[in-house]
């Protein structure tokens, strides 16, 4: 089924809210089947909304609408609804009933504008909004269903929950998609693409595969599209193995696991801790890692050694090697490593040091280049990287890079 998302906002347009909505309304009709071949997001203008909604009708069979349903003069989809449906506003008693019971109990007092809300086009169906005070509102024409909410996230999401999402699904006769996503790192788009050409060539007619590069993480996503859900299950779950075989060294988890919550799993496996040391990162390995809910079970510390003294005083790495090598070289970053396990006590350290810029590059040590290390009883290992020029970027892939090195030492 042919599914279009207007999202309706300036503020949408201009950068000054991110829209989610679409992203989430087009995952939510993906998993029951729906098509979604368009997002777009328009101006509060009147124009506007009348050529998109023009334009949709007869082509789609659902158009998904978010924003312009407030009480304010600038709030201006519901008369325009009116317009191309050719109706008018009236006042909902029910709708009326529950705005005011929620006004009222946030011990404020009914205004004119809050009698707006309860306003709706006489030829729509209300869909009652049990968390906000603007209700959705369903309409058919020309064979195109609409459906328009608030753009507010969370309010949306209780009417396309409570109404949209599971009329919609006993309405169409949809068939089955399904979506399984494999997480890869250290492997570009262009070669991962090489490696995997004849286990494309083999998937058939029900499954396709898209490359979906983010920042450091190359994500594959095989879709399953069909009549039969259990089939398509099983069919996918093949294909997965198969790549378990041809690709096994690249892939970290499945589905949006990211690479922090996979090391939290592996530590928690062993019974293993953590700690870090990081210089160039600033910290930004840490906030990843105590991002993963439970992260306190196997994660200790972190020093941040931005300065040489701290390296020297806290982490114990020798003036002398400073001097003789800098502080971005092997020896310094694994003398780093060494010395958080030791403060810590953990099982594995993970430490950072590099040259995030703009500044501070040489003929030997550009600009982008960072050292990392990882100790644990199995020895020490460390790597060095090279980058691009941008600092926030850098200190991004010098992250991600960490992590990786560091998922690598505990699984070998």
């Amino acid at each position: 089924m042919r599914t279009i998302i207007i999202t309706i906002g300036d503020e949408l347009l201009i950068g000054q809210t991110v829209d989610t909505n679409s992203s989430w309304m087009g995952a939510e009709m993906s998993k029951i089947g729906f098509d979604i071949v368009k997002k777009v997001s328009i101006h509060d203008k009147r124009e506007d909304i009348l050529d998109e909604l023009s334009a949709a009708s007869g082509k789609y069979d659902v158009v998904l609408i978010t924003g312009g349903l407030g009480p304010t003069s600038d709030d201006i989809t519901k008369q325009t609804l009116c317009e191309y449906f050719d109706t008018k506003l009236v006042r909902n008693d029910e709708v009326l009933e529950m705005v005011t019971k929620m006004i009222l109990g946030f011990k404020s007092k009914m205004n004119s504008n809050n009698y707006r809300q309860a306003e709706v086009p006489e030829t729509c169906r209300v869909l009652k909004n049990a968390v906000g005070t603007a209700p959705g509102m369903w309409f058919e024409k020309d064979g195109t269903i609409f459906i328009s909410m608030p753009g507010v996230p969370f309010e949306m999401k209780y009417l396309m929950e409570k109404y949209v999402l599971p009329e919609l699904k006993l309405k169409f006769n949809t068939q089955t998609i399904i979506h399984k996503n494999i997480m890869t790192y250290g492997i570009g788009e262009s070669i991962l693409a090489e490696k995997l050409s004849q286990f494309e060539a083999n998937l058939g007619n029900e499954i396709k595969i898209a490359y979906l590069p983010g920042e450091g993480v190359l994500k594959l996503r095989l879709t399953g599209i069909g009549p039969d859900r259990e089939k398509l299950i099983r069919a996918i779950n093949d294909k997965v193995g198969e790549l378990y075989k041809i690709i096994p060294e690249y892939i970290f988890a499945e589905d949006e696991e990211s690479m922090e919550s996979s090391i939290g799993k592996l530590l928690v496996s062993r019974n293993a801790t953590l700690s870090t040391a990081e210089s160039c990162t600033g910290g930004n390995i840490a906030k990843l890692i105590t991002s993963v809910p439970g992260s306190s079970k196997y994660y200790k510390g972190s020093i941040i050694a931005y300065s040489n003294i701290i390296k020297e005083e806290l982490l114990g790495v020798s003036d002398k090697t400073i001097a003789d090598e800098g502080a971005v070289s092997k020896a310094v970053v694994e003398a780093m490593a060494k010395g958080a396990r030791k403060v810590f006590n953990t099982d594995y350290a993970v430490a950072t040091s590099g040259i995030a810029g703009p500044d501070g590059g040489s003929e030997s040590k550009p600009v982008g280049t960072v050292w990392i290390a990882v100790d644990s009883q199995k020895g020490t290992v460390s790597s060095t990287f090279n980058y691009g020029s941008d600092r926030i970027n850098n200190i991004k892939r010098f992250t991600s890079q960490a992590l990786a090195q560091l998922r690598k030492h505990i699984i070998s």
